[in-house]
């Protein structure tokens, strides 16, 4: 049934979304994917140090990587946003739904690595006053900041994704 009103049990200001939409990314799913990546680097050392083994340390090649997917996804987010919203260009629907998939995906994957780098630096923040710990949480700190940064350029390159209103359409 179609009706020119909200339903009645709506809440005001909330629409449904438009067929074949897709809904922002959810920030407190993001918070609560970092927090079990978290919870996941925590168990993750404690298990390894527990059979006796050496749990792995963050590498300069890792900073390097997450900083340039970081760098690629904000050019893309911006060169999106510069084509769909600001000069209104119509974009091929597949590479549209390319990028919002590919920032979504982002969006997730940096949430729980920077909840896993997150749990690696408190696994060894009780052992700061030694170099070996303390070097392991200043770079898994790093990696966690540097994955915060392709959160956001993901969700930037989703939101860039939108389709601007039409400011010609009068409802």
């Amino acid at each position: 049934m179609v009706s020119g009103g909200p339903d009645p049990g709506r809440a005001p200001g909330k629409e449904p979304p438009r067929p074949g939409s897709v809904r922002p990314t959810s920030r407190r799913l993001l918070i609560a994917i970092a927090v079990l990546g978290a919870a996941i680097g925590l168990t993750m050392v404690k298990a390894i140090e527990s059979g006796g083994g050496v749990a792995p340390s963050v590498s300069w090649l890792t900073l390097i990587a997450w900083g340039f997917l970081a760098a690629l996804l904000f050019v893309a987010a911006r060169n999106t946003h510069q084509r769909i919203q600001v000069r209104r260009e119509r974009m091929e629907a597949s590479r549209a739904v390319f990028l919002l998939l590919i920032g979504k995906a982002s969006a997730f994957v940096g949430a729980l690595c920077t909840g896993v780098y997150a749990g690696f630096a408190l696994s060894f923040l009780q052992a700061m006053g030694a170099s070996g710990p303390r070097n392991r949480v200043i770079m898994a700190g790093a990696a966690a900041v540097i994955s915060v940064l392709v959160v956001t350029a993901g969700l930037l390159l989703e939101r860039a994704c939108r389709i601007p209103e039409d400011p010609d359409e009068t409802p």
